[in-house]
């Protein structure tokens, strides 16, 4: 049994006097896996920060979201486990705090993803959008910086005020009560190994788990790191000192892609999807309903997978 705060031997042994049936166990602070690492609120039922670390060449590869499939973790007390019946219904997404899509080097740590551990309930639009941009936008990061590290999470921030009062007021889903966030937090930093004392890019963005406009800008929702840490109680980069800290906005754009770019994405991902040749025309229509205009290789791909569909139909 580990104490701090002194070394008040007197102090030492009457604590664990007072905890003689043991410390209560809030379990594992810090929780690894394949490509990620997470610390969970057993309470809440979701993760309180997840963090990644990304690299061009991790990004590559033929791991496939379709083989993976939400579950609890194994390795959680199934006491403190949120489940999938806890979502269905519930008006909320599971909405994954490190990615699928920073995994594709590998199917197993993409299966990870899956994981109820690494899950929040998110607002749908938020986390198709929004929220779905700025994941992109952080593995786009790695073409301008070889190395990216990632931390994203929950908070619970005043949305309710009575005269001079402020509260928190959040929803609760499933027989679980998995807590819904009011809003979503990345902590982003970019370096260059190749200058190990050199500055490191840092940015804090806090963002609400709520509809957010196409139109809105990445840099609205920037804020000071402080700001972050205050709300999560949590120190994020207490080995990066202050002095080699510089704003990853002065250093990059900061600039989300757009709608109608993460639209064409979206509709080429289907593409590749589709298994019969009216499931193709469906989302080929899609592009003219939403006044989408494909480029050549997105073209090039439909006309592919039509000849490959009607060969086999």
């Amino acid at each position: 049994m580990q104490f701090t705060g002194g070394s008040d031997d007197y102090l030492h042994q009457r604590g664990k006097e007072i905890l003689k049936y043991g410390v209560p166990d809030r379990g594992p602070d810090v929780r690894p896996y394949l490509n990620h690492v997470l610390c969970y609120d057993q309470a809440k039922k979701t993760p309180m920060w997840v963090a990644e670390h990304l690299t061009k060449a991790d990004l590559k590869g033929s791991a496939n979201r379709k083989y993976s499939h939400f579950k609890p973790d194994p390795s959680l007390d199934p006491s403190f486990s949120s489940h999938n019946s806890d979502y269905k219904g519930s008006g909320w997404s599971r909405g994954h705090m490190a990615p699928a899509g920073d995994n594709k080097i590998n199917q197993d740590a993409m299966d990870e993803t899956f994981y109820l551990s690494n899950i929040l309930p998110q607002e749908f639009s938020n986390n198709a959008g929004f929220w779905n941009r700025m994941e992109i936008y952080c593995r786009n990061l790695t073409e301008r910086f070889p190395e990216v590290r990632v931390i994203s999470g929950p908070l619970m921030m005043a949305n309710m005020e009575e005269g001079t009062k402020k509260f928190v007021r959040y929803e609760v889903i499933g027989s679980n009560s998995i807590a819904a966030p009011t809003h979503l937090f990345k902590v982003i930093v970019a370096e260059s190994p190749q200058s190990p004392d050199g500055p490191v890019a840092v940015g804090a963005f806090v963002v609400p788990n709520q509809p957010i406009k196409s139109s809105a800008e990445l840099k609205n929702y920037k804020v000071d790191i402080e700001e972050v840490e205050k709300f999560a109680g949590v120190h994020f980069l207490p080995d990066l000192p202050m002095s080699r800290r510089t704003d990853l906005c002065s250093l990059d754009s900061c600039k989300l892609q757009s709608q109608e770019s993460l639209e064409l994405y979206f509709t080429k991902r289907k593409l590749e999807g589709a298994k019969t040749l009216e499931r193709l025309e469906s989302v080929w229509g899609q592009l003219e309903k939403k006044q989408l205009k494909p480029d050549e290789d997105l073209t090039n791909l439909y006309k592919k997978r039509r000849k490959d569909l009607s060969e086999n139909s």
